[in-house]
Order: C-alpha cells, then structure tokens, then sequence
C-alpha cells in the first residue's frame, strides 16, 4: 500500500509482536503485543516511567527492537511532545512540514489550510510563531501531523502542559480532526480524562508491559489485574475474608439506608461538595458529596454500587497502596 492509497476500515495498518526495546543495557518495553487499525484512535496509558514514548518511538522507526517484530502498512507520521516550531508564520511552517514530506508544491496550500480548519488554527495562519501561546502552538504542531495525512499517526502528549479551559478546547477540536476512517491514530496521554475523551479503545503500559487493552468502557466496569484497577483510579478497597473489592468514588454513595456504615477520616473540600475518605471495618473507601457534605469524624451510612472484585489468593503486593495519581471525580 502506498502513501497515497486509503485503507479500507478496520485494516490492520500497524501491528508489533513481542516488542522489546532496550535504550543502553536497560530493558524499557518488554513483550508488547499490540495492533493498531483504520478508523480507531487508541490511547497509550501509563504513569511515569511506564515506557509510553519508547514505544511511540519503536513504533514509529526512530529506535530498533532488541526483540520481536514491528509490521508496518502505508506511511507513519510521529508528532513529539515538545510542539517545536520554525521561526516564521504558521502558515509557513505547516507547508514546511508538507515539504518535508514530499507533498507536491501545487498541493501544499490547500493541505495547509484544510488542517489547520479542521483544528480550530486558521485564524493563526498569519501569525509568527513566537507570538504563539502555549494551546494555540499546540494546535499548529496537530495541524502539521494532520496535513501529511499519514496512513498510521503517532501523538506524544499533545496535551502536555495545557490549562484546563484550553485542554478541554483543544480536546473537542482534535477529537473531530483526528477521526478518520481510514487512518490509525495513537495517542500517548498522561491524563485519564483525556483518554476517555478520545480514545476508542485503551492501551494501558505498566513497567514496559501492556497491561491491559480495551475500550474505556470495558476496562472500567472489568479492570484485569488488581494493578490495572489502581490505575484506573481504583483507590478504595474492602476486604471481607473472600475477596478484594476495590472501588472508585463513582460507586460509593451516601445513603441513609445503606447497607455499609462508615466514619469519615478526610474530608477535602471540591467546587461544588467534598471528596470524603471513608473507613469501614473492613477497609477504606472514598466519595464524592456534594454540600452540605459531612465532616471529618462524621459517621455515615453509604451504599455500593460497582467496583471491581479479586479474589484474595491473588499474591498481598497486589494489594499495597497505589503510587499513581488520584482518580479523575467520576
């Protein structure tokens, strides 16, 4: 398949198997599998360290496996974090890339324009690129990827040190202008919400393993492991002899005739209520309330609702403490 072709949905443009990728002597990725395909766009997760931008670059070409195999179809187009942009116009530096590329003078106008509509940045195409806040270079570094219209696209932390009003902008914008049926798009994000915000389907990186894979949906109501859980924000758990069940502030509510009664030990205000922890006798869990929400050393009464259960053979590491960041409310 060349450049120019457009793959049928659902092809399979970029598959590895048993990728394992070392920088020096030092293992980084270990054993991924993974398959990405046309029409999808896939999130790449994992907390710091996880190995996410060696696998973007091991996807991409720009390092060579130790082990395994990288099967690519069509061209694949990379976008690194740091949104790096020549000193002239916007304009200039989207044909630039266009060039680069080997896009046809007589094409590159049109290519430019239409990438940078799709991602909310044509009223930029005039502007130097020093002139540039931080979102707006965001959108001009998308709108250089997008413009080569590579079969296979590979995005390293677009959204990486964005406010939250200018995340959530440039998120609905690149949610439209990414989706397309015919390309395959990864995206390394840091921040679970985003995530759920684009992603058709997750790929969740755990100390160079991939850990899970699976819509957002599925990999919320049936994590895999006690660790893919924590991740996920799973930071409650009971243990009632049996099994573990672990929770997140979406399944715990404050219920007068609830089955489970608690003593709130933290109570952490939030714009509209609180985010409570809650300790029961058989382990800690936490919610989200909204005002008046109770206070520290309050007793409650609260219903479950969810969450995910493991049985207790699984070995006890599995059980420590979570290092990842809190959930995202909800």
């Amino acid at each position: 398949m060349t450049g120019a072709d457009h793959p049928a949905p659902g092809r399979v443009l970029l598959r590895c198997e048993h990728l394992t990728v070392r920088r020096g002597k030092r293992e980084v990725i270990a054993d991924v599998s993974a398959e990405l395909r046309a029409g999808e766009i896939v999130a790449l997760l994992g907390p710091n360290g996880a190995g996410k931008s060696t696998l973007l670059d091991a996807l991409a070409g720009a390092l060579a496996p130790a082990e395994g195999r990288i099967e690519r179809h069509g061209r694949v187009g990379i976008a690194l974090q740091s949104p790096d942009l020549a000193r002239r116009t916007v304009f200039a530096n989207v044909t630039l890339a266009l060039a680069w590329w080997g896009v046809p003078r007589p094409e590159r106008t049109e290519r430019a324009r239409e990438a940078l509509r799709a991602i909310g940045a044509d009223h930029l195409a005039r502007r130097r690129a020093a002139t540039l806040s931080g979102g707006e270079r965001r959108r001009v570094h998308l709108a250089r990827a997008i413009a080569v219209r590579p079969d296979v696209l590979l995005l390293d932390e677009p959204f990486a040190g964005l406010d939250a009003e200018v995340r959530s902008n440039l998120l609905e914008d690149a949610l439209s202008a990414l989706r397309s049926s015919t390309r395959a798009t990864l995206v390394v994000v840091h921040d679970r919400a985003e995530a759920w915000a684009l992603a058709d389907r997750l790929l969740i990186l755990l100390d160079g393993r991939l850990a899970a894979s699976g819509s957002p949906r599925d990999l919320l109501e049936r994590p895999p492991t006690v660790a893919v859980a924590r991740f996920l924000g799973f930071d409650g758990s009971l243990d009632d002899g049996h099994e573990l069940l672990l929770t997140r502030p979406a399944h715990v509510a404050l219920d007068p005739a609830g089955a489970f009664e608690a003593r709130v030990t933290r109570a952490s205000p939030l714009e509209d209520g609180a985010r409570l922890e809650l300790e029961l006798d058989q382990g800690r869990v936490y919610a989200v309330a909204p005002l008046p929400a109770p206070r520290t050393g309050d007793a409650v009464r609260i219903r479950i609702d969810g969450g995910a259960r493991f049985p207790l053979r699984e070995t006890s590491a599995q059980f420590e403490t979570p290092t990842y960041p809190p959930a995202t409310p909800g």
